[in-house]
């Protein structure tokens, strides 16, 4: 079956009206929000004083960092509720073991649908309910992946809990297992955090379980898989959510790894294009802007940022002294982010770093125009998002800071959750919707 090239990502070749931020990032995974007016101050913690900016605050079950999204003026996101009495763990200190949370007792996947205007729960679905098959660690969740939708079907994916496919009303039309997928480093399993993407009647899954690492595309029809390739050998491990990027040379899936992020054909599953050099947990999503790939992380490595062309092929990674590939269109080293997804807002990428550190450079040469803490309490796990003008840093600190959007640092506000906040903002309209530990916070 010959794919079209219609569209840009996963969603926007066939985006159904209403879908407004149908996926982790939002529409074409970019992070952008342009039309939308939204406030650089409020404050949403009720210890700080009187609320202001804020629209509703609703409480959200159990654990996850899923970041919402948005369809049909409905938010979706899912969360892990275990059995036991008592919160889930989970840890806010700067720094992170390579061990896992005490937290493997019986857990239910659900899935959960709040009213975009009120913040009122419309249902909730349980996926899943039992112990869980792989471990996680002490920072993150038994539910960490955004869900996607293409204004028709709602995929959750799970990881070693299995891929669920609904109907935006909670109506289950079908599950599949893939078994355990339990992403380890140095034996200790982080858990599952890569998302689905879906495009038109398919939907890619990143698995890189370091055992039995693998890519692999399903029919968004009935989960049927199409095709599936091992990436033993090119990837010991990664988080990043699978990009899907569509252009007038074809339809490819991007995704992050290391020791190669890596390139691969929508329709066959043959590898494009590879990268090398990066850092060793690979965790931002690639994504497209100024027609270009835009591909980061970090933790040890070079820590680079890669802008890469559609139509590259081969070995793009950089050589010392040697003629760079064509495909490559510049690339900084030791600027990248380690868990946050980047953002590319006019001329500039913006980035944020869970040491609080945020970096700013010319989308077109890689050229650094500022670096700066933003306070000595911030950490940045949540992708940046962007409209308006502004910048939108949330922080595990409870904070979720505003910067203006140019070549020079100018910080606006820093604003109180009153929570951390691990999960990425999603935007409808005029309002910024924020999932902290504990709620789902409207603000404009």
């Amino acid at each position: 079956m010959q794919l079209s090239r219609r569209g840009f990502w996963g969603l926007s070749g066939a985006l159904a009206v209403g879908a407004d931020w149908p996926a982790f990032r939002g529409r074409e995974g970019v992070g952008l929000a342009e039309g939308s007016t939204l406030p650089a101050k409020w404050n949403a913690d009720p210890a700080e004083g009187q609320l202001a900016g804020v629209r509703w605050k609703s409480a959200v079950p159990g654990l996850g960092h899923s970041s919402p999204i948005i369809a049909g003026e409905r938010i979706y996101v899912c969360s892990a509720v275990r059995k036991a009495a008592g919160k889930a763990p989970l840890k806010l200190a700067v720094g992170g073991e390579p061990t896992a949370a005490e937290d493997n007792e019986e857990q239910s996947w659900v899935v959960l649908c709040y009213d975009a205007k009120t913040g009122k729960e419309l249902w909730q679905k349980t996926a899943k309910a039992a112990k869980p098959r792989a471990t996680r660690h002490e920072k993150a969740t038994h539910a960490n992946t955004t869900l996607a939708t293409d204004g028709k079907h709602l995929v959750a994916f799970f990881g070693s809990e299995g891929l669920y496919c609904y109907k935006l009303d909670g109506k289950l039309l079908w599950s599949r297992d893939l078994g355990v997928v339990n992403v380890s480093k140095y034996g200790i399993g982080w858990g599952y955090a890569s998302s689905p993407a879906v495009y038109q009647n398919r939907i890619a899954l990143l698995c890189d379980d370091p055992s039995n690492p693998y890519l692999v595309v399903l029919s968004l029809a009935d989960g049927k898989e199409i095709w599936r390739v091992s990436r033993k050998g090119i990837c010991e491990r990664s988080w990043g959510t699978p990009y899907i990027h569509a252009s007038a040379t074809g339809v490819q899936v991007v995704t992050n790894g290391w020791p190669w992020s890596v390139s691969y054909d929508l329709e066959t599953g043959k590898e494009l294009w590879r990268i090398g050099n990066g850092g060793d947990n690979p965790i931002p999503t690639p994504f497209a802007a100024n027609g270009w790939i835009y591909l980061t992380n970090a933790h040890g490595g070079k820590a680079p940022v890669y802008v890469i062309r559609p139509d590259a092929k081969g070995d793009l990674t950089p050589q010392a002294g040697g003629k760079p590939n064509d495909g490559l269109v510049w690339a900084t080293m030791g600027a990248g982010s380690y868990i946050s997804t980047p953002l590319v807002y006019g001329d500039y990428v913006y980035l944020g770093n869970t040491n609080g550190v945020v970096r700013c450079l010319n989308a077109k040469t890689g050229e650094k125009m500022y670096e700066q803490r933003l306070s000595a309490d911030a950490q940045i796990y949540a992708s940046v998002v962007g409209a308006d003008g502004k910048i939108f840093f949330p922080s595990l600190d409870g904070a979720v800071y505003v910067v203006k959007a140019g070549p020079t640092y100018q910080l606006l506000s820093r604003n109180q959750m009153g929570e951390p906040c691990f999960a990425t903002p999603a935007i409808l309209g005029n309002t910024i919707y924020f999932r902290t530990t504990d709620s789902l916070v409207a603000v404009g």
